[in-house]
């Protein structure tokens, strides 16, 4: 079995290792586009364009499915590269744990780019999913390119300056970012306030590694041989994980993949 993950960056960690996890012995196909990040700040129509180009570079690696592990990218090209793809190659999306997290009963916040946080994209799945549950939307300006950087003063600002204009009550934060969930201890860290209950983080990683296992038929198998291979592809071309990736725990998983020869 051979699964696919794309995104601007590093962002698709967290789900790589979710599927790692899940199934050790599939082969990973990375495909990332340094050559055109970030992508929250392009247009619909440019962010689609790279977009599809990702996807296709992993596409001609012919995997069995092709995970989008970016919650703008899923926004803006998910139904493009449906088009483009299926049937051959089932695409999953990432969206944010709206959901589960309002089945909670909150109150919620919603950690996103500052680019999703008040869009109608966001509006609409608090709308239907959320109604009667009290909502925060928090943008967390600059936490995405922090991360991506691994610089680690950045990341602990923009998580201080995230965590201040969440309400003191929240019990329950939805992280709307991929590449929030590669720094969810610190985010947790910050939010929780001394003698509230603790608090619950709802990402989309596990998820979206269940749903790709779903659509291919196949169960998870965590104690299956760790022999998956793993190809990195930056801007269509063969290459090795960005280095700020060892920076963190899912990106150093990453590590015990066998190099695809």
């Amino acid at each position: 079995m051979k699964i696919a993950l794309m995104d601007s960056g590093i962002g698709l960690l967290a789900a790589t290792a979710a599927v790692r996890r899940l199934r050790p012995d599939a082969d990973l196909v990375l495909s990332l586009d340094p050559d055109g990040m970030p992508w929250g700040p392009r247009t619909p129509e440019d962010l689609t364009r790279r977009a599809l180009a990702v996807a296709e570079a992993a596409a001609a690696h012919r995997p069995d499915a092709l995970i989008i592990g970016c919650n703008t990218a899923t926004v803006h090209a998910l139904p493009t590269l449906r088009a483009r793809l299926e049937p051959g190659i089932p695409v999953i999306g990432t969206v944010p744990a709206i959901k589960p997290a309002a089945a909670g009963g909150g109150p919620v916040a919603i950690w996103a780019t500052p680019a999703t946080t008040g869009s109608p994209y966001q509006r609409g799945l608090i709308e239907e999913f959320a109604d009667g549950v009290a909502v925060t939307e928090v943008p967390c300006y600059g936490l995405a390119e922090a991360v991506e950087h691994a610089d680690e003063t950045s990341i602990e600002a923009a998580v201080a300056a995230a965590a201040a204009l969440t309400p003191d009550e929240v019990t329950t934060v939805v992280l709307g970012c991929t590449h929030y969930e590669l720094v969810s201890d610190r985010i947790r860290t910050a939010v929780q306030r001394p003698g509230f209950p603790p608090l619950v983080l709802h990402g989309s990683a596990g998820a979206v590694a269940a749903q790709a296992l779903r659509r291919l038929g196949e169960q998870p198998a965590p104690r299956a041989t760790a022999d998956g291979t793993l190809t990195v592809l930056l801007s269509g071309r063969e290459g090795t994980l960005p280095e700020p990736a060892l920076a963190y725990e899912e990106g150093r998983l990453l590590q015990a993949v066998i190099p695809a020869r």
